[in-house]
């Protein structure tokens, strides 16, 4: 066996735990801090502050009394608060039996409702914040895209002589008005050529000229796990042909690749520096796309997504637009997991549209090459997964905890402990085979 092989997979390997660990962390650490701090100033004393599980490498007391840890288990972490009897808020009944009455209001077990309450959801609120903020300050640094469109810098196309040039704004195409917002209708209007006509700004004068396809037939990205990455497709590759049809832009191929119904898709693609074209074939997968009304369509797919024929210019928003579109994506990814659940449990989706551990740990691996934007943009999504996870009616979760607590606040009592024994453990039931659902998704979709 030829170990020299195996290095760049170790490397991959060891790339991808390392991003699933620092973004669980991340993640993890936002959520407890949420229940720990409003448990504080709640009146509720916490014990230790954990990030990992098992032995201990690392720990510090604060002024406060709690024990902040690593530990060497990095999948996760918690809080123990004063009363618990360990990580999943279990009553410890010999501490509280053992605590003086002036203290029990400083244990988790013996505070108001109110507090219990409002520490136990702060953990997933504190995941959405956390979404927000990064959602909204990503787009105060990057920027998102001028309007109208500027030409920043030409991508590499296959040779063709262009007119429209870097510093152009783009007012028209076709002799139709460029919209404040960019519609599929708009761009499938426009005709199937190689070459358009544009109007421009450029300095003082605006001008016609000739440039390609507004979204050519040149690939943005490469989906992980997809059959184009399984193929070799890159981004940046532009597809010239596909089951010999001459393609002009990336809309053509959605229709080629949907007609061929599953079937073989055989690509020509220029790749720059190849020197000659590529010829690819691709089995195309059926899959569950969401569409705009929170429901699902199926559509077969190789698993790569389209670009304009140059990078924008980018300018800064608002901070105001910034974070309305921050609180719109948060809610976007809750409202597009609660559609997935329905559909997922009602059998109008496949099972495999839920990902594991692998998948995820796959899926930090993925962005952090992207880059650090990229990253950090999918610990925001994660950041919202997490929380909305975590606010599920199911014990053991945050929300089956609320549960408890409404349960309390209705009937004026606490249920037995019989019952919340029976629940916990019906509530880890649920949650490992939604744990080992998600994992066999990744193992063997």
């Amino acid at each position: 066996m030829d170990f020299s092989t195996l290095l760049p997979q170790i490397g991959d390997l060891i790339f991808t735990l390392v991003s699933f660990i620092v973004a669980l962390s991340i993640i993890v650490g936002v959520h407890e801090y949420g229940h720990y701090i409003v448990g504080r100033w709640s009146g509720i004393k916490a014990d230790a502050f954990s990030i990992g599980f098992g032995p201990v490498l690392w720990s510090r007391f604060d002024k406060h009394g709690t024990k902040w840890q690593i530990a060497a288990i990095p999948f996760g972490g918690y809080v123990k608060f004063a009363g618990d009897a360990n990580a999943a808020s279990g009553v410890d009944t010999e501490v509280m039996e053992a605590t003086p009455e002036a203290e029990l209001r400083h244990t988790m077990h013996g505070a108001p409702i109110w507090a219990r309450a409002a520490t136990v959801l702060a953990g997933p609120a504190f995941n959405f914040i956390f979404s927000i903020a990064v959602f909204t300050l990503l787009l105060l640094v990057i920027g998102v895209r001028a309007t109208p469109p500027q030409v920043s810098a030409l991508y590499d196309l296959p040779p063709a002589r262009y007119t429209i040039a870097e510093g152009d704004v783009i007012l028209g195409i076709e002799g139709k008005p460029f919209p404040q917002e960019e519609t599929r209708e708009y761009f499938a209007a426009l005709p199937a050529k190689q070459m358009l006509s544009y109007r421009v700004q450029r300095g003082a004068d605006e001008l016609d000229v000739m440039g390609p396809q507004y979204a050519p037939a040149r690939i943005g990205m490469v989906q992980p796990r997809s059959a184009g990455e399984a193929a070799g497709l890159l981004e940046g590759d532009v597809i010239l042909t596909a089951n010999g049809q001459k393609v002009e832009r990336f809309q053509e191929l959605i229709g080629i690749v949907g007609a061929a119904d599953g079937a073989p898709v055989k690509l020509t693609v220029w790749r720059k520096g190849a020197g000659e074209d590529l010829e690819f074939a691709i089995v195309p997968r059926l899959s569950d796309l969401p569409t705009e009304d929170n429901g699902f369509e199926k559509r077969w797919l190789i698993g790569i997504s389209s670009s304009t024929f140059f990078e924008p210019t980018l300018e800064t928003p608002s901070v105001k637009d910034a974070l309305g579109a921050g609180v719109d994506k948060t809610f976007g990814v809750v409202t597009g997991s609660i559609s997935a659940l329905y559909h997922l449990a009602t059998g109008q989706i496949g099972r495999c549209n839920l990902s594991g551990a692998i998948g995820i740990a796959r899926a930090s691996g993925h962005q952090a090459e992207r880059g650090l934007a990229d990253f950090i943009a999918f610990l925001a999504l994660l950041s919202t997964a997490v929380g909305f996870i975590n606010l599920l009616p199911v014990p053991m979760l945050d929300g089956g905890h609320l549960m408890f607590h409404a349960f309390e606040a209705v009937t004026r009592r606490k249920p037995s402990d019989k019952a919340m024994n029976v629940m916990m453990i019906m509530g880890l039931t649920v949650v490992l085979s939604f744990m080992l659902f998600g994992l066999s998704n990744d193992i063997f979709c």
